[in-house]
């Protein structure tokens, strides 16, 4: 089975194999299309690049889904889990420790900014994020202060798929026919300085963004609102760049009025903007908690980490707060081959230097991209690092949405495969966040591409009347 995979001009049966992936429910599946969707069958993948069951290679733009910082293929991460899986594969994280996560856990508190110095191990991001949020309902708890417990999160946010990571996601579209807490979940409007008020300046737009926090938590009432959950970048909304200084004074606000500071780096920290964790050295904020995952096993393994600050756990020691377990865990809370793998992947980026390679050629790929501004349908192109995001509209004067605007990024995203990039589709958007490995050379071909497909796709509007310039 093995040599199967092991050369790129191998064909396996491509229609049996979506014959089979029918029976699998996707995430984000439509049930009305369930049997009919014919999706790409990845088979293997090497460096940045993926290679489909028909042995078709395409760059790997989104790094997975934001998380194969290293590339694909490496022989050191899989030796390493494979060293960990015959040493010891799992034992019970409640009443015993492990040998890789212990020391996960302290390199964790090494490299986090501040005082974030204690780490709850998860399964991933959403269970993170969740992890957070109860985490501050428990603290409240124990200091007696039940009512304190409204969240307040942004349009445009994404922070996961439990039932309340999804409930302080602001992603309107994905919130159809499904249930959420509302009675203490509160979505301020989106810090998206791209879709500003016409005459607006950013500093302004900056000035309004700050506002609508502290007005709302004095009409909740400062003694009612817990925390403030905040990605630095709003990645799944479409790579939005919030106006500089926004965090640091959101942080202010909440310092102000005892609100807790959330920062979801699920997908910022570990390098993706050139730093171990972007909430401090590119954003100069260091907050209360941060939760991660994706990153930091590199897409190996399923893995996520809470960061809580000494400040709290002190408060939960301290005379003042009630008795009482922190009741939340997971069967692989600290899983010994995961923490292993992330392990491995600290040890591979400190020792080949990509967080200095990301804030290289970081700059170049923003560049690279930004000059497909010229196309008519492209409003803009934003990011950082190396994530970011193509935003296509009707109008660029107005910035009005597109015609089929929920088809442009699909009709622009089918064109790159075919022609041999992966993005991700986001509506009238598409993201794209490369693994750091990739160089200036392999930027160029994912910007050509991309360029081709964007160009393609206007091509298609224009024949069908969709598009008149």
């Amino acid at each position: 089975m093995k040599d199967r995979f092991m050369h790129s001009n191998i064909k396996l049966d491509t229609e049996r194999l979506r014959e089979q992936d029918h029976h699998w429910v996707h995430p984000w599946e439509d049930f009305k299309t369930l049997a009919k969707t014919k999706r790409t069958v990845i088979a293997r993948s090497e460096g940045i690049y993926l290679y489909d069951s028909d042995g078709k290679r395409m760059i790997d733009g989104p790094a997975g889904m934001w998380c194969v910082n290293l590339g694909h293929g490496r022989q050191d991460m899989a030796q390493a889990i494979a060293e960990q899986a015959i040493t010891m594969p799992y034992y019970s994280p409640w009443s015993l420790s492990n040998v890789p996560a212990s020391e996960l856990a302290e390199k964790l508190a090494e490299l986090a900014p501040g005082d974030l110095k204690h780490v709850f191990f998860t399964t991933g991001g959403s269970t993170a994020v969740d992890s957070a949020l109860r985490f501050t309902m428990y603290l409240n708890n124990c200091l007696g202060r039940r009512e304190k417990k409204h969240i307040i999160s942004r349009q445009d946010a994404y922070h996961g798929s439990t039932y309340l990571s999804a409930s302080v996601s602001g992603k309107q579209r994905d919130k159809t026919n499904l249930d959420f807490e509302r009675g203490f979940i509160h979505i301020l409007p989106s810090p998206n300085p791209y879709r500003r008020p016409d005459g607006m300046t950013v500093e302004e737009f900056c000035d309004e963004k700050v506002a609508d926090l502290e007005n709302k938590i004095l009409e909740l009432g400062p003694d009612k609102v817990a925390a403030f959950i905040a990605e630095p970048i709003l990645a799944s909304g479409g790579v939005i760049v919030p106006p500089k200084g926004y965090h640091r004074r959101c942080l202010e606000v909440c310092r102000k009025y005892d609100v807790l500071y959330i920062s979801d780096e699920v997908v910022t920290a570990f390098g993706r903007l050139g730093h171990w964790f972007a909430s401090e050295d590119v954003f100069d904020v260091v907050p209360d908690m941060i939760t991660t995952a994706k990153g930091i096993t590199s897409g190996y393994l399923p893995l996520g980490a809470l960061f809580i600050s000494d400040r709290l756990v002190k408060m939960l020691g301290s005379d003042a707060a009630e008795k009482g377990m922190f009741a939340n865990g997971y069967t692989y809370s600290g899983h010994p081959v995961c923490t292993a793998a992330a392990l491995k992947t600290i040890e591979i980026i400190e020792n080949e230097n990509l967080l200095e390679h990301v804030r290289g050629i970081g700059p170049y790929f923003q560049a690279r991209l930004r000059e497909l501004e010229d196309i008519p349908i492209v409003g803009e192109v934003r990011g950082e690092g190396l994530m970011a995001c193509v935003e296509c509209v009707g109008n660029r004067e107005t910035k009005e949405p597109m015609t089929l605007e929920y088809e442009i990024g699909s009709r622009i995203d089918k064109h790159c495969q075919a022609m041999g990039l992966l993005i991700r589709p986001l509506y009238h958007m598409f993201v794209v966040s490369p693994p750091f490995v990739i160089t200036r050379a392999q930027i160029d071909d994912l910007v050509g591409i991309m360029r081709k497909g964007i160009e393609k796709t206007l091509d298609d509007l224009v024949r069908e009347g969709l598009w008149k310039g």
